[in-house]
């Protein structure tokens, strides 16, 4: 498939096809880099993507329990310093 690279203000852009969108998922923002004189463009994955099936797992494996104990943390500041 070809291109067209067009005028877009004083940038320069591509038009790309619907279907090459569907196909790699790219709705939004995307990331884009060069690579051996190769442009590669990516849809930007979310930082948190995929947690809520990590999360689930580790309950699944009962490794979600808190690392400390009921341990009473607290500091001077926190009656010297601090109004409540």
């Amino acid at each position: 498939m070809r291109a067209r690279v067009i005028k877009i203000g004083n940038s320069q852009g591509l038009r790309i096809p619907k279907p090459v969108l569907e196909q790699t998922g790219i709705t939004d923002d995307v990331e884009i880099e060069v690579e051996k004189n190769q442009i590669i463009i990516r849809p930007v994955k979310h930082s948190r993507e995929g947690w809520d099936k990590a999360f689930e797992m580790m309950r699944e494996k009962g490794d979600d329990a808190l690392l400390i104990d009921d341990i009473e943390v607290a500091d001077s500041w926190d009656e010297e310093e601090w109004q409540w």
